[in-house]
């Protein structure tokens, strides 16, 4: 009854979307070309609502022709160049063509080197200049003049009688890429196309460079911050951050890529990250097997083909170090080669006893032009990092326990973690033409985990003072190999535009554990009060008997349809269907093989309704699945589980463009989770489950010039409904209900002190269960950080203060043997120079 009443409201909410009137207006998409771009043009650029091309004018000119783009409500931009033959062809986003007396405008022969040029409006909410030389196709020049798109066009000699010529060239610098502010527009992680977001019926946020560096920002827990809702979980003795997303996991991408723990154990590097990019709630549909609550997928850096150089040293408390440089450019006279080089080292010191970590990082991309439609790109990733296991404090009672935050609960005489990882990458992006593309991605990764530990074995005993300590040693080794293809083409039936995404992944993932370096010793303790860590001793170490190792393989096919019906009604369908099989073997040299399966399809259905061009409703309905391996009492294998979503919302263009936000409500049922089997108690049963509701708002951009902001708020009630081991009604573990975040930053504009920056900044994260069985309670927190910023010419000077007042919280915990203090006040200098 629940689920149909939930049914009927989610169906209410679309008629009540699609009962207003329908006005013919719309955003159109956003191609990543490069375009010969002068600086008054870079800075005039405006990711702005539509606009309106009212005229056609051309003028001679002494190098060629001039043509003008007359617009009004709101500025223009152009950013998708591209020849085809001897035309070039000049895409226009967010613009409608509404000429007095004609659909389109044509003019023949305006000088005898051009032979046409016309302009047309086209399906994708888009304006096309194409402009069509006599021999060869000619180059043009991009200005904003008065409001106006001016195209200086200059017709090219035929091939055959001079030398060849880039008609398409980037000449924005790094600095004027990273320029694009807070609100960046369009996302390509949702879709899979580079879709705007206000086009997205789903909570779609990117957290951009520029926050990335304003921020200091070397852990993703320190990103993650600023998106609305989602909060760190846990770190398990800090390797890597976990996250809680509208009350479930939040999973973690690269480029694309699962990034899960088969591909990466230690914590996210950040020196070769562009941006992130989140989406909440479901995402099976075109990711495979995820948690309901969500993903964020992290963007790198990828080549320019202009010469950048960057150089940067940040010191800060607790011994912290640490350089990088970041340069790129082209490799050959022609730029159709182009590399980047991310380099990193840092060494630290921590707030925490005994704690001391290093990491190196070496990030190499490549990029080829093979030809005007083709790109091919290599990338590799090289990591290294070493820490101890630290697990943090532990639980006394209903509460952490009331200990120093720098107490160590963990053996200094064995060194924690060592981690290894390389990835290679490789990309392949072709245009058949302006309706069809191919986009092939292969991934490898091999990772190695070492781990020689002493840490905490279990909770306090019954004294309220030792802990008991085990020795946990072993290595792990991880290999995987993942080929993703998507096929995008774009057609028309009738006046309604589609854009279908078809593709196929393929997965095979492997664990190898040898038995040798594999240790286990129990029976030592620790006073938590007054630890002596030399009495750590353990009478008996037991070595591994055997090897074990873990495969497994899966396969996705999903088709997704971006739907056009009316510039102002887009409808999105896809659905992803993925089988994915397990094997173990437990034994040596025989192989006790165990294989288990799992099947599950996975749908998405939204649409979105703009009843002016700077709003846009939604709603949406989505499913998730998780696969889950074993049997039950009566040897039949478990059923994947799965996450239903049901959501509405409220996207606004605030302030011409400059200001974006969303207000989402949002209701989550996840099913099919294991619990105890009341039957056979060594066994379990497939009954439980875990509901989640809630809403969340956000808002980025530029309020004034000089004035970015960043902030959220979210409401999240999840708690266990169905289950035999839990009481029903306990609140999900680590998820707070009420959380908020606020960064903004102000750089003077004008005077003297031209290219000062500050920023502030409040994170508050209420209170939260520790565990399912809610044995103990996190506190809430509010931390604000700070930051001041000189920025002249080529040079930069930041100051960073991290907990700013000095705030006394805990940032997550896995266990009752396992809560994370947060660190006390921190400060950062930053030095650094671009070229």
């Amino acid at each position: 009854m629940q689920k149909q009443q939930k049914t009927i409201l989610f169906f209410s909410l679309l008629s009540v979307i699609l009962g207003g009137p329908v006005y013919a207006d719309g955003l159109g998409t956003k191609a990543e070309r490069e375009i010969l771009l002068n600086n008054e043009a870079v800075e005039s650029i405006s990711q702005a609502s539509v606009v309106q091309v009212t005229g056609v004018q051309i003028n001679p000119t002494p190098e060629g022709i001039e043509v003008i783009l007359e617009v009004i409500n709101g500025q223009i931009q152009a950013d998708d160049i591209r020849q085809e033959g001897n035309t070039l062809l000049i895409n226009i986003p967010n613009a409608v063509l509404t000429l007095p007396d004609t659909q389109e405008f044509e003019q023949s022969n305006p000088i005898p080197e051009i032979e046409l040029v016309r302009v047309i409006s086209l399906p994708t909410e888009q304006v096309q200049v194409a402009i069509t030389g006599s021999e060869a196709p000619p180059t043009a020049q991009v200005n904003i003049e008065a409001g106006n798109l001016v195209l200086t066009v200059t017709p090219t000699a035929s091939a055959v009688t001079e030398e060849p010529q880039d008609t398409i060239e980037v000449v924005a610098t790094q600095e004027q890429q990273e320029e694009t502010g807070y609100n960046v527009p369009d996302s390509t992680t949702a879709t899979r196309t580079d879709t705007p977001i206000r086009d997205i019926p789903a909570n779609v946020q990117v957290v951009p460079q520029q926050v990335l560096q304003e921020q200091k920002v070397f852990r993703l827990q320190d990103a993650l911050r600023n998106v609305s809702g989602v909060t760190f979980s846990d770190s398990f003795g800090d390797r890597f951050s976990r996250f809680q997303s509208r009350g479930f996991r939040l999973e973690q991408f690269k480029n694309g890529f699962r990034d899960g723990f088969n591909s990466s154990r230690a914590a996210l590097e950040f020196s070769n990250v562009e941006r992130l990019e989140v989406i909440k709630g479901p995402a099976s549909v075109l990711y495979g097997q995820v948690e309901p609550g969500g993903l964020v997928n992290v963007i790198t850096k990828k080549p320019l083909f202009e010469p950048y150089y960057a150089a940067e040293f940040t010191i800060g408390s607790y011994s912290f170090y640490r350089p990088s440089f970041d340069i790129s450019g082209p490799l050959n006279e022609e730029k159709t080669v182009a590399y980047r080089l991310n380099v990193a080292y840092e060494n630290a010191g921590s707030f925490r006893d005994f704690v001391n970590s290093e990491r190196v990082s070496v990030a190499p991309v490549l990029t080829w032009k093979v030809g005007e439609n083709t790109t091919l790109t290599f990338e590799g990733e090289y990591l290294y990092d070493r820490r101890p296991m630290d697990l943090g404090l532990v639980a006394m009672g209903d509460r952490p326990a009331d200990l120093p935050f720098r107490r160590a609960l963990f053996g200094p005489q064995r060194p924690g973690y060592d981690y290894s990882e390389w990835r290679g990458y490789a990309y392949l992006d072709h245009q058949f033409n302006e309706n069809l593309a191919l986009r092939t991605g292969f991934r490898i990764t091999s990772v190695f985990e070492g781990r020689n530990a002493i840490i905490a074995g279990g909770s306090v005993q019954e004294d309220g003072r030792t802990l008991p300590m085990i020795v946990s040693a072993f290595n792990q080794f991880y290999e995987t190999f993942t080929l993703q293809n998507d096929l995008i083409g774009k057609f028309n039936t009738g006046s309604v535009s589609h854009q279908i995404l078809f593709g196929l992944e393929l997965a095979k993932e492997t664990g190898f554990f040898p038995a040798e370096g594999d240790e286990f010793a129990s029976g030592a303790t620790l006073d938590i009060f007054n630890p002596d860590y030399d009495s750590i001793f353990f009478d008996d170490i037991q070595q591994g008997s055997r090897n074990f190792s873990q495969r497994t393989n899966r396969l996705g096919i999903y088709l997704q349809d971006q739907i056009t019906l009316l510039d102002n009604l887009k409808l999105l369908i896809g659905g992803r269907f993925d089988t994915v099989e397990s094997a173990n073997d437990f034994s040596t040299d025989q192989g006790e093989l165990e294989t288990t399966n799992n099947e599950a399809f996975s749908p998405r259905v939204g649409i979105v309704y703009q009843p002016i061009p700077e709003v846009s409703l939604y709603a949406s309905f989505s499913q998730s699945f998780a696969p889950r391996f074993g049997r039950s009492a009566d040897n039949s294998v478990f059923e994947p589980e799965r996450g239903t979503q049901y959501e509405v919302g409220v996207k606004a263009d605030l302030l011409d463009g400059r200001l974006s936000s969303t207000l989402s409500l949002f209701d989550i049922t996840k099913s099919n989770i294991l619990t105890t089997d009341p039957d056979n108690p060594d066994f379990s049963v497939q009954v439980g489950e875990q509901q989640s509701s809630g809403v969340e708002f956000n808002i980025v951009g530029e309020i004034l010039p000089g004035w970015n902001i960043i902030a959220g708020y979210a409401y999240t009630d999840a708690k266990i409904t169905k289950d035999n081991t839990f009481p029903e009604g306990n609140r999900l573990p680590r998820v707070p209900y009420n959380s908020a975040n606020l960064w903004t930053t102000y750089e003077i504009q004008k005077g003297n002190l031209t290219g000062l920056k500050f920023g502030a900044g409040v994170f508050f994260v209420g209170n939260r269960t520790g565990d399912l069985n809610n044995t103990f309670e996190i506190p809430s927190y509010a931390r604000v950080d700070a930051g001041i910023f000189y920025t002249r010419d080529n040079f930069q000077a930041a100051l960073n203060i991290k907990n700013l007042f000095d705030t006394r919280y805990f940032e997550g915990a896995d266990s009752r043997r396992a809560i994370l203090p947060g660190a006390p006040l921190t400060v950062l200098g930053t030095i650094s120079v671009k070229f």
